[in-house]
């Protein structure tokens, strides 16, 4: 019997119902629905004696369609009630593992009467990256086969095990090479045995006097987390798991579920779950474009940033040439990328092997001719215009044809520097987050005459270093940096006018507020507030910056007296080692500038203030950044900021956050610092485009271009 998603098939006296549902057998209604019907045509047919359950192409099933979870009524009237009836069949059921056995691919598992993975397959929930539980039983039968505590760990965590681990813990029954035929014999043997079949729902929890000491663990956990309700949520279903018959512990979970489907961090987190995915389709580059091969990568600029995207591709596996202007410059970039794999190898990230494989990978030389035969050239040279403009030229007169050249920066007009080049067409920006070995997000900036292979290779290439991207356009600041500049600069007066660079932090770390894992003027002194101010220098001095003699006059004023943050010991913060500790003289330093620049300071600033302040401008920037096309979609903003910035995922991005709370009422907290606080710079002004959206009633998250 052939279906669309799933087919059930003769092996001799064993039916087998494959699923196919590329590329991952995700759990699709229409999968499902196959499924049921396949299930159907087993158990009409006496003359079968056993069921494997298996998968076409490279995995089992790895989880449930998450755009199908709104129709609950479906997941829980279909699936579960198929994964009852396999587990209650009289037949024996034998699943094959190999891939990834995530989610209701997991719970499928479950059901069966045994269960044979490949030595490399990996098994696991991930419910809770999406705020939510297992919801097809998953919190009932895993802790009857594989304990409670094993149950917990897997659960709460989101982290696949091995097959081996699966194995110890007994949610695995065989491992094998041959996965298909294994199963197959597998099914035949309990039909020889002709015993008891093991369903799970029947089986008690075999560590249940240890539920008190997972319970406060749990509790604790949950305490720390209070705004993920899913980890109470995990607490709540495998104590019923414990103290209640199995049907009663299968309510529990779906009430579990149907209420964390509908919290805010639930629906932030699969907000942002679709958004990853949609930022890697560009609307006007075809699928098919061809992609130019990428052999060899060059780095020039072997400082922190080279260094750690050096590391970045080394770790992929691929061959790197570092470039630097002199041989004691190329030493000092070759001994931090050393000390970096040092400290994976201490932390036991990485054997001694390993890193010396992947220091390997890596040869120097002070000749750009060293980069001749290499197929990206990343130029990570010191953020400084004229700099990058020299290099530019140099890599476009050594680089073979066809090779892209990347610049790697933070707010600097890539189509200046892909004109320098002699060859934009094979430019591109590429704004990797430090430490760039570390972190996901890659801002690949397009510029006006990047090709379309151009930008389709650095796409692919960021996959394979295993980043996060998203393409911007040419703006200063980009995406990210744009918005981050007025979450800055209202940070800034803020303290101008009386706010302590604690008090705004706190705000901004607060899950009640935002959930920043940093506030602004930490997260600078760590950056280096060098670093922030050379780029806002350098903007002014362009004269497209602001004409406000008091813009960002803190950092400016901080950088100029050599206050650079933790690599100085003194910034916003001082430093007790790497411990941020108030600073009497930026609260100083704050009162003298207020003074000279005549702004009036208050004894004190409400934290409501201090939040509308530093979020509703930078949801004010993200619709300007949306209307002039520098970002694609809404989500695109929120992917940004949660991958490359500490937003919390719970909180879905600025944008989605911005929906949360409602445009009109941001529009109108907008109006209103206008006229309290002076609209001289434009700063309050509101974009054409959120005004519209909240005059109508419409979302930011759904706005689309026309």
């Amino acid at each position: 019997m052939m279906l669309d998603r799933a087919t059930l098939v003769r092996d001799g006296e064993i039916a087998v119902l494959r699923i196919d549902n590329p590329p991952v057998n995700a759990l699709s209604i229409d999968t499902i629905s196959h499924m049921v019907r396949a299930f159907d045509a087993f158990e009409a047919d006496a003359s079968f004696t056993a069921l494997v359950i298996a998968c076409a192409g490279r995995t089992f099933v790895s989880g449930g369609d998450i755009g199908a979870f709104a129709d609950e009524a479906f997941t829980a009237k279909s699936f579960n009630a198929l994964l009852d009836r396999i587990e209650a069949s009289s037949r024996p059921v034998v699943a094959a593992l190999f891939g990834t056995v995530l989610g209701g691919g997991l719970e499928l598992a479950l059901a069966c009467h045994l269960r044979v993975a490949a030595p490399t397959t990996r098994l696991g929930f991930p419910e809770v990256s999406l705020g939510l539980v297992p919801g097809s039983l998953g919190t009932q039968r895993l802790p009857r086969l594989a304990g409670l505590k094993a149950a917990y760990r897997l659960i709460s965590s989101g982290v696949p095990i091995s097959a081996g681990e699966a194995g110890a813990i007994g949610l695995v029954d065989q491992i094998a090479d041959e996965v298909s035929a294994a199963s197959r014999e597998a099914a035949l043997a309990l039909v020889a045995e002709a015993g008891a079949l093991r369903r799970a729902s029947t089986l008690a929890v075999p560590d249940a006097q240890d539920l008190a000491a997972v319970l406060k663990m749990a509790g604790e956990e949950a305490a720390l987390r209070p705004h993920l309700p899913a980890l109470a949520g995990i607490a709540r279903c495998l104590e019923a798991a414990v103290r209640l018959p199995f049907a009663e512990g299968e309510k529990v979970e779906a009430e579990t579920f149907s209420a964390l489907l509908k919290s805010p961090q639930s629906r932030a987190l699969r907000h942002l779950f679709f958004a990853e995915r949609a930022a890697q389709r560009i609307p006007d580059l075809p699928s098919d474009t061809a992609l130019r091969p990428v052999r060899k990568v060059g780095i020039v600029g072997v400082g922190t940033m080279g260094g750690g995207i050096a590391m970045a591709f080394a770790d992929a596996g691929v061959p790197v040439t570092l470039v630097e202007t002199s041989q004691e410059a190329l030493d000092r970039g070759a001994g931090l990328i050393a000390k970096n794999y040092a400290a994976s190898v201490k932390r036991g990230k990485l054997t001694d092997a390993e890193a010396e494989r992947r220091r390997a990978r890596m040869t120097g030389s002070t000749d750009f001719a060293a980069l001749a035969d290499v197929d990206v050239v990343v130029e990570a040279v010191f953020e400084d215009m004229q700099l990058k403009l020299d290099v530019a030229e140099k890599l476009g007169r050594v680089c073979k044809s066809g090779a892209i050249i990347a610049t790697n920066t933070s707010t600097l007009d890539v189509d200046l520097i892909a004109a320098a080049s002699g060859r934009p067409a094979d430019v591109v920006g590429t704004h990797f987050f430090s430490p760039a070995h570390i972190m996901r997000l890659l801002e690949i900036v397009r510029g006006a005459q990047t090709a379309a292979d151009t930008l389709a290779t650095v796409m692919k290439l960021a996959r394979t270093i295993g980043k996060t991207a998203v393409v911007s356009g040419v703006c200063y600041g980009f995406i990210g940096n744009r918005m981050a500049e007025v979450y800055g600069r209202e940070s800034e007066v803020l303290q101008l006018e009386g706010a302590t660079p604690a008090q705004i932090d706190g705000v901004a770390e607060s899950p009640r507020w935002l959930g920043m894992a940093m506030g602004p003027s930490r997260m600078l002194d760590m950056a280096g507030v060098d670093v922030g101010a050379r780029t806002v220098i350098e903007w002014i001095a362009s004269g497209a910056g602001p004409k406000d003699p008091a813009y960002r006059a803190m950092c400016r004023t901080l950088f100029a007296s050599g206050d650079y943050g933790q690599k100085t010991g003194k910034g916003y913060y001082q430093y007790d080692g790497r411990r941020a500790v108030p600073c009497d003289d930026t609260v100083a330093l704050a009162t003298q500038l207020a003074q000279t620049h005549g702004i009036a300071r208050r004894d004190t600033i409400g934290e409501r203030e201090i939040f509308e302040r530093l979020l509703y401008p930078m949801v004010n920037e993200a619709a300007q950044i949306l209307d002039e096309g520098i970002a694609y979609r809404p989500g695109d903003i929120d992917v940004v900021w949660t991958a490359g910035y500490g937003f919390p995922n719970w909180r879905g991005g600025p944008v989605f956050m911005a929906d949360e709370i409602g445009l009109p009422a941001i529009v109108e907290r907008l109006d209103h610092y206008a006229q309290t606080l002076g609209n001289a710079h434009g700063y309050w002004s509101v974009a054409p485009l959120l005004r519209q959206l909240a005059a109508e009633g419409r979302r930011l998250t759904d706005w689309q271009r026309s």
